[in-house]
């Protein structure tokens, strides 16, 4: 009795002196891609004064077309994907999904209506689990002008010499499968690239070749009100915290 008693007594003392750490958990609530947009849109997103693109800070509505009024973002032709928003993956659904079999060879559940075999995105979508709750977590998931979404592909993030702006007063460039985002919107994608890492350890999304600029946007654009808030609003939806945006509020603004 006296063996088992001191135990507890030790046992409660090293918890108390090292408790144990937070363990950040990715989405395991909704594996729907269509339904973390619908949810960002009308949860998140939900009026105009957020409603902005992530890249060009330009207004949209609740049909997701872009308002021409004060949007910095030009195109000559501006319409097709010019004129609407969509979801963006600030991490590439191929930086995780891309190492997965279904997306690089496919499987043999597979096969569109044609009895023709696909693999890739698609194929990673019907079928890994792992990859549908990846790709519908919604604190990697920003509005962002639909050609811009497009031309940024999934090429990683960097910082490129010159101004070249080829969307009008957009501050945001593309060269040699690099995309450059304005200053004002770095340091949340670096916090969104830890928070994935931290949640999909297995991926290495953050690493030896891209630590050192995201430690260093992260600091240089510190967390903001809104970045906070839309943290707690998919937190609610969600379900899981982000302990990346939950440090950073917490040291800047005393609460989260």
């Amino acid at each position: 009795m006296k063996k088992t008693i001191t135990l507890a007594i030790f046992l409660i003392a090293v918890f108390t002196l090292f408790p144990q750490t937070k363990k950040q958990t990715g989405n395991e609530t909704n594996n729907s891609f269509s339904q973390a947009k619908k949810l960002l849109s009308k949860v998140v997103y939900s009026s105009d004064d957020v409603r902005k693109t992530f890249y060009c800070d330009c207004g949209y509505d609740t049909k997701n077309k872009i308002k021409s009024e004060g949007c910095s973002y030009h195109d000559s032709k501006r319409g097709g994907r010019s004129g609407r928003v969509e979801w963006e993956h600030i991490v590439p659904a191929a930086a995780f999904g891309g190492m997965l079999p279904e997306w690089r060879s496919g499987h043999q559940s597979c096969i569109d209506g044609k009895g023709k075999s696909f693999k890739g995105r698609n194929c990673a979508s019907k079928i890994n689990k792992k990859f549908q709750y990846m790709q519908a977590d919604m604190y990697n998931l920003v509005p962002a002008i639909g050609k811009v979404n497009a031309d940024r592909s999934n090429f990683s993030y960097g910082i490129i010499s010159g101004e070249a702006r080829e969307y009008g007063a957009c501050d945001f460039e593309i060269k040699n499968r690099v995309a450059e985002p304005r200053d004002a919107i770095r340091g949340d994608i670096a916090r969104t690239y830890f928070y994935m890492d931290s949640a999909y350890p297995e991926f290495e999304l953050v690493n030896s070749r891209n630590r050192a600029l995201f430690e260093a946007w992260d600091k240089a654009d510190p967390v903001d009100r809104w970045e906070c808030k839309r943290g707690k609003i998919i937190e609610s939806v969600q379900k899981n915290r982000n302990l990346i945006l939950e440090k950073a509020c917490t040291s800047a603004f005393g609460n989260y």
